[in-house]
């Protein structure tokens, strides 16, 4: 192993609604079956602004991040797979019981003991974190850090929506945020016409759709031109899902794809009539991942992102929350 540096920055929330203080920490050391990675770039994803803005409740106080990339600094004593120097992504899914009914039946993203990066145990908004080897995907050389850091979240669970949503030809995607700038180019790539739905009056993100490849960019009011197969919706709006299922087809699918959304209206039975159906998507597991970034490096997927320091967490969260971001945005420590 190499010799641990001093100390490591952190970006940490200490109560919800609060902003993050930097603060200074001992380097941790490895359990067995952990590495320690030395963070080179973290995506800074809206589940993180869940869990700071405390729409979510996990572990306090807890430095947030779950898309991180960096080098294995040092391994565990049973670690197998990983050696000190290689290149690591560190996802959501941090830990699985294993035992479950869910892990039992290849279902490990819905475990009933989870362990998740930057919400119940430290995430990426540091200069180093510790990680369960076993959930640590290997990067490929071709992905630099900083493009590739919101693939880690943004692209994974976002392909698992993406997969959800089945083979639809016409795919509508509702909030053209991360995830979604990501999938567009996926699909585009497989043949598919997409669909881009933004916020009111923002102009400038159905230009940036086209330019991803969408057929079609509009706000989330309009309906398409034409019936969609399925609709992804990665905006935490609730009130999106009875506009998305009057823009699906008959038997099409409204995947719901994040981890916290505001209360879905009422609307009338119609609109889910004929075999259309809502669902909604958890987590992720490592076989999406291990799919997903083959899939990245064939399309190949370039994320567009803004790179931030470090120290600038919160003012990369309040652009987060207040919809200005095209692509994704990268904390760098």
């Amino acid at each position: 192993m190499r010799s641990a540096p001093s100390g490591m920055r952190a970006m940490q929330l200490d109560a919800p609604g609060q902003p993050l203080k930097l603060v200074e920490r001992p380097i941790p050391e490895p359990d067995a079956n952990e590495v320690r990675v030395a963070i080179g770039a973290c995506g800074v994803c809206r589940t993180d602004l869940h869990v700071v803005d405390g729409d979510i409740h996990g572990t306090l106080p807890i430095v947030p991040g779950h898309e991180i990339v960096g080098v294995v600094e040092a391994v565990g004593a049973d670690v197998s797979g990983l050696s000190v120097g290689q290149r690591v992504g560190v996802p959501w899914l941090g830990h699985t019981c294993g035992t479950c009914r869910y892990c039992l039946s290849d279902r490990e993203n819905l475990c009933d003991a989870p362990v998740f990066t930057g919400f119940t145990r430290d995430g990426g908004f540091a200069s180093h974190c510790l990680a369960d080897a076993r959930y640590c995907f290997a990067l490929p050389e071709t992905l630099d850090d900083q493009h590739a850091a919101p693939l880690l979240c943004a692209g994974l669970i976002g392909y698992r929506a993406y997969r959800m949503a089945g083979d639809a030809r016409r795919i509508g995607l509702y909030g053209f945020g991360a995830a979604a700038h990501i999938l567009a180019q996926l699909a585009a790539w497989q043949g598919r016409d997409v669909f881009a739905f933004t916020r009111e009056g923002d102009d400038a993100g159905q230009d940036f759709a086209r330019t991803l490849g969408c057929r079609w960019a509009g706000p989330s009011s309009q309906p398409p031109p034409e019936p969609l197969d399925a609709a992804i919706i990665f905006a935490p709006a609730g009130e999106l899902v009875p506009q998305a299922l009057k823009a699906v087809g008959k038997g099409s699918r409204v995947v719901c794809a994040g981890i916290h959304m505001s209360d879905i209206p009422c609307f009338p039975y119609a609109i889910l009539w004929e075999e259309r159906s809502i669902r909604s998507v958890a987590n992720l597991t490592r076989d999406d991942g291990a799919a997903f970034l083959d899939l990245a490096v064939q399309v190949p997927i370039r994320t567009h992102f803004t790179a931030m320091p470090l120290e600038q967490a919160n003012e990369a969260l309040r652009r987060l929350r207040e919809g200005t971001v095209e692509g994704a945005l990268v904390l760098v420590p």
